[in-house]
């Protein structure tokens, strides 16, 4: 009997031990956790068209290249590559260590290697109209067809252009080009979004679109740290969908959340002081870092006079919109209106943090309320006399901006009405180029330049491009396509300041502020990749 006991008591203590083991193993499991507040449609790379898609492809998914810290392209799965003397022809070549995760689809449901011919089948799915990707401009101008996608063998990928394009390497670290398992697209078809199979640092476990969506760490995952360490670090990507910003903040102060992105206009005085400092009273509960962001924010002017709205528009005249330029306080609109989060944009269109930029190079618009005075009297408005009311269109997420604008500008005479609508009526308005004055934003695609030029060259006209100003100029456009002849990266930089300083001179656009990303981290959290495009990379991310 005292056996028996003696057995029991044991045997209770083993099953105590076990799931006391089984606790510590799952607590320490490291977990990162993240509020996709602007929800999710697709984990496909082929329709990665806003920043939470791109960000849950780039955790599931790779492509022949990606980019550092810096906006370099640096290699992925290719390992090296060659360009012709050309540059027509780019042939990559590519690691032979690679698979993508495992699924029930593959033989014996392990993932394959990945070969050249997953690059031919990934890319053309850009560009096959029964798919209908939103990726389908990345290579509709730049190759023929499907035969422009070449498989040598097994290990060497090759891509041939109709015309040089310097910035294509920089292109293809773009979400769109990650490559996909044929078999499996092909049997899951439509539900391949929501089943996502890649090569990347995290595989797809889970997702109650809405609610929660989980990845885990990809066991068999082929980059490694520089001292030989297998990388990810972390054990899962735990993200919710917390669609009111300010809840998500909340849950983020609770420590439910280790990510938390950007200030909401809504407690934004809460968290930043006006010179964009952190509150006091949170120093030291979180990390908050600010950098630069490839974005600029900017007033758009159409100018075109052979347009029927644009004819009697004194918007017309270039001194007037040069004097809209002149008369914008912009430091005043950041520290007010954003709590210092952004960066004057006194240097032209295209935004600090790109590659080439140069603050010194391109002469942009101070302000000078002095100046736009002179310059509106020059143009036969003096005092703003004679000036008919123009109408500034906007959104009412910028509404506030805006009226900081309309007080600007009625300060030198200029008196403005603010018309607010829908953000998908007003880019149907720009889009048509029927749309005078509005407030614009531009995000890099991928970090060179020509991505932000692209929108004043003649053949981007609307509604097939980009080009809502109607900024038609032949001296523009023959250095933008001489741009595409050169393959020196500073050279190709000359060109575009060229080009900046052309777009500033003639003012179809005023540029307000070159943004800044806004990243809040506990304390515990290290190894988060920052860059000018905001991507968010969490391979290296260390949770203590």
């Amino acid at each position: 009997m005292r056996g028996s006991i003696i057995y029991i008591f044991w045997f209770f203590c083993a099953i105590v031990l076990i799931s006391c083991k089984e606790e510590s193993d799952h607590n320490d499991k490291k977990t990162f956790n993240i509020n996709l507040d602007q929800g999710l449609t697709s984990i496909d790379p082929a329709f990665a068209r806003n920043q939470n898609a791109i960000w849950m492809t780039n955790q599931i998914f790779n492509g022949l290249v990606q980019i550092d810290s810096t906006l370099q392209t640096i290699p992925c799965i290719a390992k090296t590559w060659q360009i012709s003397e050309d540059a027509l022809t780019y042939t990559f070549n590519l690691r032979n260590d690679v698979y993508f995760h495992d699924d029930p689809i593959f033989k014996n449901g392990k993932g394959r290697k990945v070969t050249a011919a997953d690059f031919a089948y990934s890319f053309y799915r850009l560009i096959d109209p029964k798919i209908a990707s939103s990726g389908g401009w990345i290579f509709s101008d730049k190759v023929k067809d499907q035969k422009n996608f070449i498989a040598l063998n097994d290990s060497t990928f090759q891509i041939k252009l109709v015309r040089p394009f310097p910035p294509f390497m920089s292109l293809l670290t773009t979400q769109y080009c990650s490559v996909v398992p044929r078999e499996v697209v092909e049997h899951y078809g439509k539900d391949f979004r929501s089943h996502p199979v890649g090569t990347g640092p995290f595989k797809f476990k889970y997702w109650k679109e809405g609610e929660i969506l989980v990845l885990l760490k990809n066991e068999h995952y082929f980059e490694k740290d520089n001292k030989g360490v297998q990388l990810p670090y972390l054990d899962a990507l735990k993200a919710s969908f917390i669609t009111d910003k300010q809840s998500g903040f909340m849950s983020f102060l609770k420590k439910d959340l280790d990510f938390y992105y950007n200030v909401d206009g809504s407690y934004r005085d809460d968290i930043l002081t006006k010179s964009g400092k952190m509150a006091s009273k949170y120093k030291g509960k979180f990390t908050l870092t600010k950098s630069p962001y490839l974005c600029t924010e900017y007033v758009g002017i159409l100018v075109d006079s052979s347009l029927s709205i644009v004819k009697n528009s004194p918007l017309r005249f270039k001194k007037v919109r040069q004097a809209i330029n002149y008369s914008i306080d912009r430091d005043k609109l950041i520290k007010y209106l954003r709590n210092g989060i952004g960066i004057a944009a006194t240097s032209g269109f295209i935004p600090k943090g790109m590659p080439g930029f140069d603050s010194l190079a391109v002469k942009g618009y101070p302000y000078n309320p002095k100046l736009a005075a002179k310059l509106l009297a020059e143009a036969g408005f003096p005092e703003g006399k004679g000036l008919t009311e123009i109408t500034l269109n906007t959104t009412t997420t910028y509404k506030d901006l805006i009226e900081f604008i309309q007080g600007e500008l009625n300060a030198i005479g200029m008196k403005t009405k603010i018309d607010v609508s829908p953000s998908s009526s007003l880019r149907d308005l720009m889009s048509k180029n029927n749309v005078n004055f509005f407030r614009g934003s531009w995000l890099a695609d991928y970090a060179d330049g020509e991505n932000f030029l692209s929108m004043f060259y003649s053949k981007n006209k609307v509604p097939y491009g980009p080009n809502y100003t109607a900024f038609y100029n032949n001296d523009f456009d023959k250095l933008f396509e001489k741009s595409y002849y050169e393959p020196d990266n500073e050279k190709r930089f000359k060109l575009y300041r060229q080009m900046d300083q052309m777009v500033m001179d003639y003012s179809p656009v005023v540029p307000l502020f070159y943004d800044q990303s806004v990243v809040m981290l506990q304390n515990n959290i290290s190894g988060y990749a920052f860059n000018p495009l905001s991507l968010m990379i969490l391979k290296r991310i260390k949770k203590g």
